[in-house]
């Protein structure tokens, strides 16, 4: 099994992350999202980063080589039993490619300042909107670490270099919680680059 991967890159991230979980030995192949290596136009008609190969099968969409890998090696689950917490999930993280990673997209790719900087402004402020639910449960809106959380952590991990500034407060003490919870976790340390650890140095 093989993994085309780009430390820059929070989809490429969430990946590793759920490979840890698993305790999946892969092959990585370590790349920029701009400049893919000759081979990956080969096997992957969108010659994009992530894409997993798993003997003839090839994958390059983040969400469905999560679930892939959540089905391929069941243990430990990342996705509910249940089909309406199952369902729930992935709306979760329907709605977290729709507000946040737009917003993180933004702020890497775009050229204008004033979209950067009204960008960061809107992904700090969700981010702070929501930031009480993680008083209710361990992990988002479950009791157990979720697929939802392996799209979040590594979004949470990148706020420094993305300009965005959480700072200690009442209503952030929840998510500060989290974070340290996530950040702390084994599967997450040895899902980081050496590029992705230098965020938070």
């Amino acid at each position: 099994m093989t993994l085309f991967s780009d430390s820059s890159s929070h989809y490429s991230h969430r990946v590793r992350i759920v490979l840890a979980e698993k305790g999946v030995t892969v092959d990585l192949v370590e790349a920029e999202g701009n400049h893919p290596p000759a081979e990956l136009a080969d096997v992957n008609p969108d010659n994009s980063l992530p894409t997993l190969m798993d003997r003839d099968l090839v994958l390059w969409e983040s969400r469905v080589i999560m679930e892939y890998l959540d089905e391929r090696f069941p243990h430990p689950p990342l996705l509910p039993v249940y089909p309406v917490a199952r369902a729930e999930s992935r709306l979760f993280m329907h709605r977290i490619e729709k507000d946040w990673c737009a917003l993180v997209d933004s702020i890497q790719n775009s050229r204008s300042d004033n979209v950067v900087s009204k960008s960061t402004k809107e992904l700090r402020e969700s981010i702070m909107g929501i930031a009480p639910i993680f008083a209710e449960k361990p992990f988002f809106m479950s009791e157990e670490f979720t697929l939802v959380d392996c799209c979040i952590a590594p979004i949470l991990w990148r706020l420094p270099s993305l300009g965005v500034d959480i700072r200690s407060s009442k209503q952030s003490k929840p998510l500060l919680t989290y974070m340290d919870a996530l950040f702390n976790r084994e599967s997450f340390q040895e899902s980081l680059t050496e590029q992705e650890r230098e965020m938070r140095t």
